[in-house]
């Protein structure tokens, strides 16, 4: 993002910009269309003046054409008549530019009503056209997953430039799509017949240097596209051997995948699961068979859906580079029809407002604040487009329902129906301190679980489940420097993860915040998590161990864990492993001589106050995370109805507890790490948040 330090810079910046939306886009010239272009003179041609791809100019008829700068002269050459030569230039071209393709041979339904017309591609399909070009250019296999905002024709988009690499690159490519319902693939095969009706035969059934001679009765006999069996959503083109496969995802056994090399899968983020077939069944039965090569082809197209579901987590993966896809989203101000006439008056007012109000949290019900007005501006938008912002914000009565129509960035496309607890801005500021860990692996011992295994300890990179991102730091010993918490899961797969998280508070005594250091996440009986927290602890220079013993003590209705626990687990580990956080326990147990009890509980009171703690450690960045995934989570966070906290449906919130339990004891309950000259082991530790009679 720009910075600006005046409104005249802004109305500055809005003039670049309007003179780049209002810069030359011609298709059939070329000029201004996608990608690189270099100018190719033929006063004798059609088109005198073209604009084609960089990718032609090593064509060997291209070299001939630049040489002789004329259809005649590169004709007499070839030995080949000026029109035959002029309809191979035609046929070249086609096949390099995928906009002059549409713009020249594929119509499609007019919107405003009226004959079919060719289509044009408008700003963002142009986006769209380039990442998919880029790869295609390169000989790498097109993948990729378009979060859109509505109404530009991304999917359109995206069919026509499958339909172009069937007929014009490479014969027998077969094409699968799916529609998340049987009306979605009417309106696709509703969209390919009329395409496909007005195409011209002779590109279909000839490679010759012209159009066939018979063309006409050829035409009677020869179908451009014809049925293949009785589901009536398969079609083939024989000219040029491929197949066209239509699916839904209501009905999953028409998504199974085969010979094909093109998949669109569009609406995925509104797929709903069925009987036996989740999105990612359907996704998995419809890509498995695509290969890993040239003029293949695979894109997850939707608008969002709220977070933690497949189409939200694949984009994620992608975005973090976790995945073979290439994000693309697409805002709302990258849209022209979202756009607004200033006058000059009226934008001069604009960009005063925008200056003036630029630090201003201040936020109507049917008005954007100052700053997020700002905020647009700084991101791209145009003074026209922010004022047509203005006017449709006062259709909503929350920003919320504005985002989800109109989402400025990709964070801001998931928002969901829930009451999101963490603001998706400053947990996404949080993502620059994510990185790989420095190891994975386990902590071991030389003996089995037991108080003997937190001897003899060392780390594994055999073992699994464990991500270290920063060694435990024997050159500077400190006090209260380490501190280990421990939120228990089950041992089945299908459970809840139980997640031990280290944090590292010596950051603390310059100032600074604690720091995310190593985490271990998986799933194990509750005695041996338990002796695993200890030995991590331990290894940790005999961090304070904070064991979340609700799920020990009592059972949440919504959380999958094993039935059966006791509080007696964490005796096992007291007497080896001193160092254990107790909380304080009632009145008439402190009178009896029993002052406290061993783990940190969550319960209403509780997790308020913590969740309230990482509210604002995430808002102020008062610590440093390391795990994606923990911001993830974060993300999908909610408020409910009924006032209770937890992870929206889908998702977890295993990683997301160690963060509010550690962070709340880290800035609250621990003193500030110190230097420390005795090396003894230190005695149990006795923690009292509050008095916990009524828990």
């Amino acid at each position: 993002m720009s910075t600006f330090n005046s409104p005249e810079d802004i109305l500055a910046a809005d003039e670049l910009r309007r003179r780049d939306l209002a810069a030359t886009f011609d298709p059939v010239t070329g000029e201004g269309s996608t990608g690189q272009r270099f100018k190719l003179r033929l006063p004798d041609y059609i088109i005198p003046t073209q604009y084609l791809p960089v990718e032609m100019r090593s064509d060997s008829l291209v070299k001939l054409l630049v040489r002789h700068g004329s259809v005649e002269g590169a004709a007499r050459e070839l030995n080949v008549s000026p029109d035959t030569l002029r309809f191979r230039i035609l046929r070249l071209r086609l096949m390099y530019d995928f906009p002059f393709w549409c713009a020249t041979m594929a119509k499609v339904k007019n919107k405003g009503g009226g004959p079919d017309v060719l289509f044009r591609l408008n700003r963002p399909q142009r986006k769209l056209v380039e990442c998919f070009e880029r790869r295609r250019a390169a000989g790498q296999p097109i993948r990729l997953i378009l979060l859109k905002a509505r109404q530009w024709g991304g999917s359109t988009c995206t069919q026509l430039y499958m339909a172009w690499l069937q007929l014009m690159h490479a014969e027998g490519l077969n094409s699968l799509i799916i529609a998340h319902q049987g009306a979605a693939s009417d309106e696709i095969k509703d969209m390919f017949d009329r395409m496909i009706g007005s195409y011209p035969f002779y590109m279909l059934y000839s490679d010759a240097d012209s159009p066939l001679p018979d063309i006409k009765s050829l035409s009677a006999v020869a179908p451009k596209m014809k049925g293949v069996g009785r589901s009536g959503m398969i079609f083939r083109v024989p000219g040029r051997n491929c197949k066209v496969k239509l699916g839904s995802a209501e009905r999953p056994d028409s998504c199974r995948g085969g010979d094909y090399n093109l998949v669109h899968l569009s609406e995925v983020g509104i797929w709903k699961a069925t009987d036996g077939k989740t999105p990612e069944d359907i996704v998995r039965s419809a890509c498995g068979g695509v290969l890993l090569r040239k003029h293949t082809m695979i894109v997850y197209e939707s608008t969002a859906n709220g977070t933690g579901n497949f189409f939200h987590r694949e984009y994620m993966a992608a975005a973090r580079g976790q995945s073979q896809f290439e994000p693309l989203f697409i805002s709302w101000y990258e849209i022209d029809q979202y756009s607004l006439s200033l006058s000059e008056e009226e934008r001069a007012s604009l960009a005063r407002k925008l200056w003036e109000e630029r630090e201003s949290d201040g936020e109507g019900e049917r008005v954007a604040s100052g700053r997020y007005l700002y905020r647009l501006f700084e991101a791209g938008a145009t003074l026209d487009a922010i004022a047509w912002y203005m006017a449709e914000r006062a259709k909503y009565n929350d920003h919320a329902r504005m985002a989800a129509e109109y989402p400025t960035d990709d964070v801001e496309a998931f928002a969901h129906s829930g009451c999101r607890v963490f603001d998706r801005y400053d947990v996404e500021r949080l993502r620059a301190g994510c990185c790989d860990p420095l190891m994975t692996g386990d902590v071991v011992s030389t003996h089995p679980d037991g108080p003997e295994s937190l001897t003899g300890l060392s780390f594994s990179s055999s073992g699994s489940g464990m991500k270290v991102w920063a060694a435990p730091d024997t050159l500077h010993p400190m006090t209260d420097r380490y501190l280990t918490v421990v939120d228990v899961g089950g041992r089945s797969a299908r459970a809840d993860w139980s997640v031990i998280t280290v944090f590292d508070r010596a950051p603390m005594a310059r100032g600074a915040g604690p720091e995310v250091v190593a985490q271990w996440r998986g799933h194990c009986d509750s005695d041996r998590l338990a002796w695993r927290a200890a030995r991590i602890a331990r290894f940790y220079d005999d961090a304070l161990l904070v064991v979340e013993s609700n799920t020990l003590e009592t059972r949440e209705a919504d959380r999958m864990v094993d039935s059966g626990q006791t509080p007696y687990i964490l005796l096992q580990i007291r007497d080896a492993y001193p160092n254990l956080y107790m909380r304080a326990g009632s009145a008439e147990n402190i009178r009896g001589g029993n002052p406290g009890k061993l783990g940190f509980h969550t319960n209403a009171v509780t997790k308020s106050m913590i969740i309230s703690t990482l509210v604002r450690v995430v808002r102020d960045a008062l610590y440093t995370e390391r795990c994606a995934e923990a911001l993830d989570e974060m993300l999908s966070y909610e408020r409910r109805a009924n006032g209770s906290y937890g992870a929206i449906a889908g998702c977890h919130d295993d990683i997301l507890m160690t963060r509010a339990i550690g962070l709340h004891i880290a800035l609250h309950e621990m003193d500030t790490p110190r230097p420390r000259v005795m090396t003894a082991r230190r005695p149990m530790r006795r923690h009292h948040p509050m008095n916990e009679a009524s828990f």
